[in-house]
């Protein structure tokens, strides 16, 4: 088996290394800004020591645009019910304090107002009349007691008279039965002896006579007894007479205090009537509704012809000199903000920043202000950060003739 010669390779050329010459050595970064290197380090201070600065400016100040400007908006309403005959003022127009906006129909008030001036004359003349009458009945009464006692006192005297007349009068009848008796008995002893012809017959016939006018002098003292009787009733009967008129003149205090109550409804009556007639005023007064405060017509539901009531609402204004700013602050931000603190108020609409302070603070968050305030007791509880409507106002020199109530506005309250 032949064996196979290997060829040689042929190998390519050596070249030589040629030796190249050394780079120079480069200059460094500070050597070659030489301003720079000495600015950097100032450059560097300079933004940290305005960065502090920075942070602290941060820190010295709250701010939120969840802010507005806030006002009173008072409404106009009637007083009593009418016809509007008159609207003196639009939407949007200024009114000054005391300007008459509408006007109703005051004719109706007019005749109430007569009306009442003629009941209180009448009022005032009945408790005049009332009044008047107390001395006459005070006096009656008094006179018609003290007539009364005297008619009693009077009576209880004739009573005693009368009844010692009636005893005379029994005594008589006493002495004339007595003076009858004897003279009875003188004509039964002279009865016999007359039959005896003892005595003579005048003298029996004078003693039957004597006892016939002795039986008529019983008979006359009896009368006048009985008379006498009689005189002592009716003497009873005017004392009875007279203490009954007595028993009704002691109502006579009565009868004056009735009066002094007549004098006093009377009276009564004429202070209603007086106060039935100021209301009456009033109602004509407040047939003219005036502007109770300056500021601008907000709203207007009135119109001429329209039939108003009591309460309701006729238009509303604004007044622009009592404006201010209600800031609703989170309640972290509240932490250092205190009363009395400057406050910047960056108006959007006028693009003006204004100044003032703080005011006061909320008797509690927004929420609970609402009409379906929070309830975290119930359901799951989820943290929010409450926000608190702060108070602030202008100072006095500020220019506020722009601002409207709603407004939005950012406030910056300088807490450092």
């Amino acid at each position: 088996m032949a064996q196979r010669v290997e060829e040689p390779v042929p190998q390519a050329p050596v070249q030589e290394k040629t030796q190249e010459p050394r780079p120079l050595r480069q200059r460094s970064w500070i050597r070659r800004h030489p301003v720079a290197a000495i600015l950097l380090p100032i450059l560097i201070v300079g933004l940290i020591i305005g960065g502090s600065y920075f942070l602290e400016y941060l820190a010295s100040y709250e701010s939120t645009d969840d802010a507005q400007v806030d006002g009173y908006i008072y409404p106009v309403s009637a007083r009593i019910n009418g016809r509007v005959t008159a609207v003196n003022i639009d939407i949007n127009q200024p009114v000054t304090l005391g300007q008459i906006l509408v006007q109703l129909d005051p004719t109706d008030y007019q005749v109430a107002v007569q009306r009442a001036l003629a009941d209180l004359a009448q009022s005032e003349a009945t408790a005049r009349a009332a009044a008047s009458q107390i001395p006459v009945t005070n006096t009656t009464t008094t006179s018609q007691t003290s007539l009364a006692e005297a008619g009693v006192v009077e009576a209880q005297a004739g009573i005693s008279m009368m009844e010692q007349q009636y005893e005379a009068a029994q005594a008589r009848v006493r002495e004339a039965q007595a003076n009858y008796v004897k003279a009875q008995q003188d004509v039964e002893r002279y009865r016999p002896l007359v039959s005896k012809q003892e005595i003579s017959q005048q003298q029996f016939d004078q003693a039957v006579a004597t006892a016939d006018a002795m039986r008529a002098t019983v008979d006359t003292a009896k009368a006048n007894a009985d008379a006498a009787a009689r005189q002592v009733n009716q003497s009873r009967a005017r004392l009875a007479q007279a203490q009954a008129q007595e028993a009704g003149t002691r109502s006579g205090p009565e009868e004056v205090a009735q009066m002094r109550a007549r004098a006093s409804s009377a009276q009564g009556s004429a202070d209603m009537a007086r106060a039935t007639l100021e209301q009456q005023r009033l109602n004509l007064k407040y047939t003219t509704i005036a502007a109770q405060v300056a500021g601008v017509i907000g709203q207007r539901n009135v119109q001429v012809g329209q039939q108003v009531q009591p309460g309701q609402q006729l238009l509303s204004i604004v007044p622009l000199n009592d404006l201010w700013v209600t800031a609703d602050y989170k309640e972290t931000q509240l932490r250092n903000m205190r009363i009395g603190q400057r406050v910047e108020v960056h108006v959007d609409a006028t693009g003006q920043t204004l100044n003032g302070h703080v005011d006061s603070f909320p008797g509690a968050t927004g929420a609970r202000y609402s009409l379906l305030p929070p309830e975290n007791a119930t359901g799951n509880y989820v943290k929010v950060v409450q926000r608190l409507p702060v108070k602030v106002v202008f100072d006095p020199d500020q220019k506020t003739q722009m601002l409207r109530p709603g407004m939005s506005v950012e406030t910056k309250v300088w807490i450092k």
